[in-house]
């Protein structure tokens, strides 16, 4: 029975159809639309706003992010940002430098990612409709019916799914009435971009009535302030300024009330997340599903890291060559992955907005983070390297469930060699099947390979010091992550493995996209 979500009309046939509806064109509804449309899916995106965000929102891109940008050539386009390997736990430096392409902190306004991302989810065909509010919502077994209120008026959409993107205020969240649990915020810190003051960098000051934050490029400076004792409020909209040049005077004595406020918000110490990421034809991603303080810049890059999970499932539910299970593996991982996020934001808020009672914990802590196997895993979860998905029952190898580290090969193709980067084999999106000169069991690597719809086998040679393993063999989905890895292409569990992430094999419609998608990513 379909399910009417306030008031949606059930006629569609007059409704614009499409195979996927996403609703909110911020970074993870972007990075969707970008991934739907390399899997062949047509997509749609409807957003409230008239263009990219012109607010000084999220800076900051970690390096699992850039990893990802990158495996799909969006960095050539975005080119060298400024980087800062430190970063912070808490407010307590961290240094985030681990083994990856792009270590650190980079920094790039939401607004340039947004502009990033759109152009290359428009160059794959996406149809963005800007200034289009969503009004209501129909699910059944088979689709979705979606109803907006456009520049011209009331506008239909018929989709085969529809994936709330639309951040923590989700309106379609809010339509399906799912259930959000969590905690509501007890503290939060106010946020001004300001022109027009003086005031010293502060990098995560604690004083004796509060915590202020302040640093100044191009002669705008972000203030941040929190004043130890004061609880968030429930607020209809932004902050006054006055509110904030009071909370500035109160912990620093300093007056900035003669500034010219760009920007203000507030955000609190909150935290929600979905039950279920998926409702039947209805999916969530980003802050739609999950509610937290943006400590660190861990919210858009956790956004963007669902939606790269989840685009390739999606894509290859529309073509209809999706194994079982495949689409609803997304909740599977990245609720888990979300769900440690939260954690660990919780535990950042205590430290960072907790009065002088949390000086004692604050100091056992920095003591532990000079520790640095403690370093590298507060700096693996922040910065998304650490993720590791739980595949099962796929052996034990070191690589099993992590992203395909960044290494250097030595591809072997056409009697030639050529040096390539790993980034570089996940560029079409297709999953591969990456040959280091594992043994070659009869029935192994080059029929799986070309049996299995949208795999590309690469031969290839690690590079000396490579963290890949000369001699052995790697099946990597299309989001990076390697689905199994092992020293014989003959082993029953690369099989199992290519039929759980890829289907059956189907010679007569794959054969073509085969060759095509090997001389491309030649």
């Amino acid at each position: 029975m379909a399910a009417d979500h306030r008031g949606t009309a059930q006629d569609t046939a007059h409704a614009l159809r499409t195979d996927v509806l996403v609703v909110g064109a911020g970074p993870a509804g972007l990075m969707l639309a970008c991934e739907l449309g390399l899997g062949g899916a047509e997509v749609t995106v409807l957003d409230e706003r008239p263009g990219p965000t012109t607010e000084s929102r999220a800076t900051t891109l970690h390096a699992r992010t850039m990893e990802i940008l990158d495996s799909r050539g969006l960095l050539d386009v975005l080119g060298t940002p400024p980087c800062e390997p430190r970063g912070h736990f808490g407010g307590i430096g961290l240094d985030l430098t681990l083994p990856s392409s792009h270590p650190g902190q980079w920094k790039v306004p939401q607004g340039r990612t947004e502009e990033l991302l759109q152009d290359r989810a428009a160059e794959l065909g996406a149809d963005l409709r800007r200034s289009h509010r969503l009004t209501g919502l129909t699910s059944g077994p088979d689709g979705v019916s979606a109803d907006a209120l456009g520049p011209e008026g009331p506008v239909r959409f018929s989709a085969r799914y529809l994936v709330g993107c639309d951040g923590e205020d989700s309106t379609v969240r809010r339509l399906v009435g799912a259930d959000f649990p969590g905690r509501d915020a007890v503290r939060e810190l106010l946020r001004a971009d300001v022109s027009g003051i003086r005031t010293p960098d502060r990098r995560f000051l604690r004083l004796p009535d509060g915590l202020a934050i302040s640093a100044t490029r191009d002669g705008v400076t972000r203030v941040m302030v929190h004043a130890f004792g004061s609880r968030a409020r429930h607020r209809a909209g932004a902050p006054d300024f006055a509110e904030v040049v009071e909370a500035w005077k109160r912990v620093t004595g300093e007056d900035i009330g003669h500034g010219v406020p760009l920007w203000i918000n507030a955000f609190g110490d909150a935290g929600r997340q979905l039950d279920r990421y998926r409702h039947g034809r209805i999916l969530f991603a980003g802050d739609a599903a999950h509610q937290q303080m943006p400590s660190g810049g861990q919210a858009l890059n956790l956004g963007v890291q669902d939606s790269f999970n989840l685009g390739w499932k999606l894509a290859a539910e529309i073509r209809g060559d999706a194994p079982d299970g495949l689409l609803d593996s997304y909740h599977t991982e990245r609720h888990a992955v979300g769900a440690d996020v939260l954690a660990n934001i919780r535990a950042q808020s205590r430290l960072l907005l907790g009065g002088p009672e949390i000086e004692p914990v604050r100091a056992i802590v920095a003591e532990l983070i000079a520790l640095d196997d403690v370093r590298t895993r507060l700096a693996g979860a922040i910065s998304g390297l650490a993720v590791r998905y739980d595949l099962g029952d796929g052996g034990d190898h070191p690589l099993l469930g992590l992203r395909l580290p960044p290494a250097g090969l030595t591809r072997l193709a056409d009697g030639g060699a050529t040096t390539v980067r790993t980034a570089e084999l996940l560029r079409r999106g297709t999953g591969v099947l990456l040959d280091l000169g594992a043994d070659p069991a009869p029935g192994g690597l080059a029929a799986a390979a070309r049996d299995v719809h949208r795999v590309v086998r690469v031969s290839a040679r690690p590079a000396p010091g490579s963290p890949l393993r000369a001699g052995e063999a790697l099946l990597v989905r299309p989001d990076g992550h390697v689905a199994w890895a092992g020293r014989s292409t003959g082993d029953p569990a690369l099989h199992t493995a290519l039929r759980r992430w890829f289907g059956e094999p189907d010679r007569a419609r794959t054969a073509p996209h085969q060759s095509t998608a090997t001389a491309a990513a030649r």
